[in-house]
């Protein structure tokens, strides 16, 4: 997980054609625009946490209140790519936060070609993070969200994550079961773990429907992870979708090396529909 920046699967996914994305350093897509969008508005929020100060991005409706979604980025953290990801939540219809999972080490930008940054000079942020701060952080950015007027509280919140954001995503429902009705994953990394907080292990804690991507690269490496994770939601009587996308690990933002537009826009259909149902 989280290491597609392997040379052999870079030559495998990169060969493949994208349409119009170019598989080349500092290119942002640009996301298809949304049907009906509504009018948002933005701004970067300084969110107070137990261990200090996190720097995020908020975007809602201009008009009234929506349903909240908190965001976890991947390993490449908060960027321009993850703010086009919210904007594009938000024009739907939504009040949307996303977060910069290592506010601890350093403010965004934390990685300094976005999804093209060589794995090994992000990846010790990531392995810094722990369990208990994802369950902190997500328990305060839950409450910040609800203490937003563009938050509409009658309605369950969501919550999403990428790559090694699956797991807190799952982590956050659990210090919010009566909060989050709906929880996304894609490409996670290490949902099924032998771990005692394995992400498997903690969705009978949560309330949520579950939406669980998996990119096909990941699943060869782990083929039964799908079936523990279908068993640990069927278990707990949750409804879920828990699908192999035809897709390298990573696919999702526009700014990655393996970004694939039509399962992209796949996942985000998936995405849209998990939240609608919460």
């Amino acid at each position: 997980m989280c290491d597609v920046n392997d040379q052999e699967e870079q030559s495998k996914y990169t060969r493949r054609d994208f349409g119009t994305w170019a598989a080349s350093a500092g290119l942002l897509a640009a996301l298809p625009s949304v049907a009906n969008a509504v009018a948002v508005s933005e701004r970067e929020v300084s969110i107070t946490t137990p261990d200090g100060v996190c720097d995020a991005y908020f975007v809602a409706p201009t008009s009234g209140s929506a349903p909240g979604v908190l965001i976890w980025p991947d390993v490449f953290g908060l960027r321009p790519a993850f703010r086009q990801m919210g904007r594009r939540l938000a024009e739907s219809g939504y009040s949307v936060l996303v977060v910069n999972p290592f506010y601890r080490q350093k403010k965004a930008p934390t990685a300094a070609q976005g999804g093209q940054t060589p794995i090994e000079e992000v990846r010790p942020l990531m392995q810094a993070l722990t369990p208990a701060m994802h369950l902190s952080d997500g328990k305060t950015f839950v409450t910040w969200l609800d203490a937003q007027a563009e938050v509409d509280k009658t309605k369950k919140l969501g919550t999403s994550g990428y790559c090694m954001g699956g797991p807190i995503a799952v982590r956050t429902a659990t210090v919010a079961p009566d909060r989050v009705g709906a929880v996304a994953s894609f490409h996670g990394a290490a949902m099924v773990t032998a771990a005692p907080e394995s992400p498997h292990r903690l969705v009978a804690q949560t309330k949520a429907r579950y939406l669980i991507a998996i990119a096909e690269n990941d699943d060869t490496k782990e083929p039964e992870a799908k079936n523990t994770l279908r068993a640990s939601l069927d278990s707990a009587k949750l409804k879920s979708e828990v699908e192999v996308y035809p897709a390298a690990h990573g696919w999702c933002p526009p700014d990655s090396r393996v970004y694939d537009v039509a399962q992209s826009e796949r996942a985000w259909t998936r995405l849209l529909a998990t939240l609608s149902n919460a």
